[in-house]
């Protein structure tokens, strides 16, 4: 059997969210008690009248709908921009795809030429320096610290952009950290990007997911004259619990929306029609659901950081949005563990699903080593029952 595979793919890594959340699936089904913070995926069912809209859809018909979506949900699309971001694009701007990590890899494809950079600051979420050099991009990585709340300075960008800089992704709120941008920090950012020939990719699939009232703001909004280039991805796995459904979309120029077209129609074709109904129904819906579940998330952050900062040697800051904690955990190391010590985040979320069956994914892969990203998309009770395990194992450790 031929073994020469792509050599593309020598230099791209496996998601390591999806190998810790494996892990954990092994330790469960061998029967262990497991407390599963490494899955970035909301715990609530799914709405009842977006469940009720796929029902009815799987009635009407299960036929092809456009690639680039159906023109309902592209519409809605853009209603629900002009009302949660405070812009308003056009359908033709609007390519729904499966899932956002679909239409990021979309985008990759269309924007990276060989040896094109892509600034992206660190800590970052796994696939975007992975999707560029998919296509033989360079990723180049801007290092952030917690005491600069995992964001990025302006200076900070503006050294990053070179002659071969392609594109800058903002994540904001942050997988992993957390870390989001206010009105005047992205102000500042798009006083740099207004004088640089880049494209702007804006994630912005936790944007609804905020606390403190700290309120996120597009820069797509602040920065209308950066629009002609910029690209804004979201969906409604996060904010609608609807992860399993893979309903993301990328809002572009028409002429990016039409290559986006191209790549699909050669690829997945549309999305799910089902799940295109569910989404609209998301989009146009009541938003109780959505206010229950953050409310929700709240008190689950409140928890999560709290218990962390009362474990020696661990220090969490408080996220600004999404539903991750990001802390420090490098007062850990030197905890013994077999015939080896703790010397790296890696090895401390190794070592505390052995011994805690805490899954929680190691910063290393984010770019931020000495972090772990724990999720708190779980329940309260699971929270604190977990982090009591954690400090005692840490309490009872020898170093």
């Amino acid at each position: 059997m031929p073994t020469n595979l792509a050599k593309r793919l020598d230099a791209v890594v496996p998601s390591a969210t999806l190998a810790m959340t494996a892990k954990a699936a092994e330790l469960r089904a061998a029967g262990r008690k497991v407390y599963a913070f490494g899955v970035g995926e909301p715990d609530f069912q799914t709405p009842e009248h977006i469940r009720a809209a796929a029902e009815r859809a799987m009635g009407k018909s299960s036929h092809y709908t456009a690639v680039q979506g159906t023109v309902s949900l592209r519409e809605a699309i853009c209603l629900a921009t002009e009302r949660d971001r405070g812009w308003r694009p056009t359908p033709d701007m609007v390519t729904v795809s499966v899932g956002a990590k679909h239409a990021l890899f979309n985008l990759a494809m269309v924007l990276c030429d060989p040896g094109d950079e892509v600034v992206i600051p660190a800590p970052y979420w796994v696939s975007y320096p992975e999707q560029v050099r998919l296509f033989d991009g360079v990723p180049k990585i801007v290092e952030t610290s917690a005491a600069q709340g995992f964001r990025m300075t302006p200076e900070a960008l503006d050294r990053a952009i070179g002659p071969r800089t392609k594109a800058v992704i903002l994540c904001t709120p942050s997988n992993p950290s957390g870390a989001a941008y206010d009105q005047n920090e992205l102000l500042a950012l798009a006083e740099v990007l207004k004088q640089r020939d880049v494209w702007v990719v804006l994630d912005e699939i936790y944007g609804d997911l905020t606390y403190d009232g700290f309120q996120h703001v597009s820069l797509a909004k602040l920065a209308p004259e950066l629009r002609e280039r910029m690209v804004v991805v979201d969906g409604v796995s996060k904010t609608y619990a609807m992860t399993g459904w893979r309903i993301g979309w990328a809002i572009s120029p028409p002429a990016v929306a039409k290559a986006m077209l191209k790549v699909q129609g050669q690829s997945t074709t549309n999305p799910a029609a089902i799940a295109q109904a569910a989404a609209e129904a998301a989009l146009i819906g009541p938003r109780d659901p959505i206010a229950a579940m953050a409310r929700a998330f709240a008190e689950r952050r409140r928890r999560m950081v709290e218990g962390l900062n009362q474990i020696p040697g661990i220090r969490c800051d408080w996220p600004r949005g999404a539903f991750y904690a990001f802390p420090d955990v490098t007062g850990l190391y030197g905890i013994k563990w077999g015939d080896r010590r703790l010397e790296s985040a890696d090895d401390v979320t190794l070592w505390q699903l052995d011994v805690c069956g805490i899954a929680a994914v190691a910063g290393e892969p984010f770019g931020a080593p000495g972090h772990v990203r724990y999720s708190y998309a779980a329940a309260e009770s699971e929270i604190d029952e977990a982090l009591s395990v954690l400090g005692a194992a840490v309490a009872s450790a020898q170093r």
